[in-house]
């Protein structure tokens, strides 16, 4: 039975000693005891399993998306396809689009964002561990949610940004946008829960003595990428919002017939839309970032030109979002102005670029798997660059809009750039977080295979984009010459899925000889890292540090390796993994609880109440009230263990409120 302390009621022993609080039964709003196997996972507010968790259910979806555009792929590699019907083929690519961009991109970068910020700075976990859980199971339920559509009539098919009128009932009659349309609303919710608690955690937790000048990029990145989170899915929200009532509660925002503007969606939608790009890509700029440093044997170029560009991107995403609307007839003065930003938001990304090849120049280079995904993301994402900067000459931009030439831009700056720069992270920060490494020789084929199938498959779109190939028609006359490049586009992507079986058949390779021993356990510094997370054993414990650290430079542990001699080389003085914290501190960390799992379950209740029959939103609303109650009764502590080993107690939140609670008095001063 669950137990808590009550208010002392001291009782006197035969020694004349006090005796412990009285034990009070709390039933439902006890904590979880400490729990092993799955309930370990299922109920853990540890913000590294909560990581690993974002990380497993993006790649699911991966592969569901992946299954989604191979569907599409093989409708186009010859003329006239009959292997989707019209219907099911505009499903397929709405639901692809979608769930590679929400379910995919984002929860993978909240996967690393989750695991490995905490450590970057010197933190324990996260600033509110429970609101962390909760935004997890929020976006497990969002896409649960989102892809239930399947299986009650269909998908979506409005394409992933869902124009209006397409998604009004006169032309989707279906459930599928209404799916669509709560569901991302749910996944909103997530996004907000997340992008406050790292902004929290980012400004609020940093080891003594790292201010944000000596900040490690990729957590700058995140925190950038948080403050863009934290603005933009609010417009997404309204906009789904106008749209679930027009189709649900038989309102007129987007009803041209009653005098609305379609229009309106469009500038909701991409006044989202593009800071949503930058959203998606920031985090891997972080990632290569870091990765690029450390296996070019080098300092980052430019350390501040890399951080101040990535917060002029951050502002100026803002200002370009018409350029996606220059078919629409928005006029010519709006025409020219958003043709300029475009123009001027590529400098702050080129200025990022050149700092990595300087990083890399004069270098003594390590070809590792996560620095040929590192160096791939430079090459791919400057393709993708150019042909974005394109697009900032509107005539141009209103020939290529409706074209496969678009499809190509955006693959390349989402695939080539987004997705090899979370690649990299994968294979950088694999043994800290599993504590061995994943296979190199099977690595290096999958990096090969996925990026010789990513240009097959997306390069020839250019082609086929310029010689008039319209987007979301689902087949082609046999007259206009499209067969080859089509062809070659879907044997590109099937060469891809094969190097993502190679990867999953790496990651259950690799644990299987780690578990049997016949691969080692990771060092502490396996790469001669430069940042605090490789100060720590691997994997990473259950509390990162034994001691918070006290950062005095940046790359503080990297300095910590090397000095410069009396010449002026660069020496070694230290092995990183001889002086990687080993301490035995085990200082109390936040409790496992039941309600972000609850809470999050009622939202797709509320949801499916409004497509089907309110009194299901009835019951989601009673589930959410009840849990938020019971997150407010439940107790601090777990039952077996009320204070961290100082006797800190907990906080309100789960946060251990001792969060020094092994620091020196020098290391609390410093915190103070």
């Amino acid at each position: 039975m669950a137990i808590i302390e009550e208010e002392p009621q001291l009782l006197e022993l035969e020694s004349g000693e006090p005796s412990a609080p009285v034990p009070r039964d709390l039933g439902v709003f006890a904590r979880p005891k400490s729990t092993t196997g799955w309930r370990s996972w299922i109920f853990t507010v540890d913000h590294k399993k909560i990581g690993i968790m974002y990380g497993v259910v993006a790649m699911f979806w991966f592969f569901w998306g992946g299954v989604e555009a191979l569907l599409v792929r093989s409708q186009l590699a010859s003329p006239n396809g009959e292997i989707l019907s019209a219907a099911a083929y505009n499903q397929a690519f709405t639901m692809h689009g979608t769930t590679m961009v929400f379910l995919v991109i984002m929860p993978l970068a909240a996967a690393f964002a989750n695991y490995m910020v905490p450590l970057q700075i010197g933190a324990r976990d996260v600033a509110f561990p429970r609101l962390n859980a909760l935004g997890l199971w929020i976006f497990v339920f969002a896409g649960i949610f989102l892809n239930l559509s399947w299986f009650t009539g269909g998908g979506a098919d409005c394409g992933w940004f869902c124009y209006s009128p397409n998604s009004g009932l006169a032309y989707s009659s279906g459930s599928g946008v209404d799916y669509y349309a709560l569901g991302l609303q749910i996944a909103g919710i997530a996004s907000l829960v997340g992008a406050i608690n790292l902004i929290v955690t980012i400004l609020n937790m940093r080891a003594p003595g790292m201010d944000l000048r000596i900040m490690p990029i990729f957590t700058w990145m995140v925190l950038v990428t948080q403050f863009l989170l934290l603005f933009a899915i609010p417009v997404i929200t309204v906009a789904l919002f106008l749209l679930t009532f027009d189709r649900s509660f038989d309102a007129n925002f987007f009803n041209v017939d009653q005098g609305a503007d379609p229009l309106l969606w469009q500038h909701l939608f991409w006044i989202f839309g593009h800071p949503e790009v930058y959203i998606l890509i920031l985090p891997s700029f972080g990632i290569v970032s870091e990765t690029l440093p450390v296996f070019s044997r080098k300092p980052l170029f430019g350390y501040s030109f890399v951080v101040f560009s990535g917060i002029g991107i951050g502002f100026m995403g803002w200002g370009v979002w018409a350029h996606h609307m220059f078919a629409s007839g928005l006029g010519p003065v709006s025409v020219a102005a958003f043709s300029a930003t475009t123009m001027f938001i590529a400098v702050p990304t080129g200025v990022k670029i050149l700092n990595w090849i300087a990083t890399m120049w004069g270098g003594k280079l390590r070809f590792t798997v996560p620095m040929m995904f590192s160096i791939s993301l430079v090459s791919m994402f400057t393709i993708g660059g150019l042909s974005g900067v394109m697009h900032s000459v509107a005539a141009a931009d209103t020939q290529q809009t409706d074209t496969y030439f678009i499809v190509a831009h955006f693959h390349y700056v989402l695939f080539g750039g987004a997705l090899m720069g979370l690649f990299a992270g994968m294979y950088y920060w694999w043994p800290k977080a599993f504590g061995h490494h994943l296979g190199t020789g099977l690595g290096k084929t999958h990096f090969w295979l996925v990026l010789i199938g990513f240009n097959m498959s997306f390069g020839p779109m250019h082609i086929l984009g310029l010689q008039g190939q319209a987007r979301r028609t689902y087949r082609y006359d046999e007259n206009l010459g499209l067969d080859f490049w089509n062809m070659v586009a879907t044997i590109g992507a099937f060469v891809i899925l094969i190097g993502m079986l190679v990867f999953a058949y790496n990651i259950f390779r690799s644990a299987k000889q780690y578990k049997s021993g016949e691969i080692p356990r990771a060092e502490a510094d396996p790469w001669d890292g430069r940042t605090l997370e490789w100060a720590i054993p691997s994997p990473a414990p259950e509390h990162n540090f034994d001691y918070v650290p006290v950062v005095t430079e940046l790359d503080d542990f990297w300095h910590k390796k090397y000095q410069e001699d009396e010449d002026g080389k660069v020496v070694k003085i230290a092995d990183g993994n001889d002086i990687a914290q080993k301490g035995d501190q085990h200082p109390h960390l936040p409790s496992p609880s039941y309600w972000p799992v609850v809470l999050a379950f009622g939202f797709p209740l509320v949801a499916l109440g409004v497509i089907y029959n309110l009194a299901i939103s009835a019951v989601g609303l009673i589930v959410i009230i009840g849990a938020i109650y019971g997150w407010t009764l439940e107790p601090p502590t777990d039952p077996d263990d009320g204070h961290d080993h100082e006797g800190h107690e907990d906080s309100g939140d789960g946060t251990d409120a001792g969060d020094a609670s092994t620091d020196t008095e020098e290391e609390e001063a410093a915190n103070v």
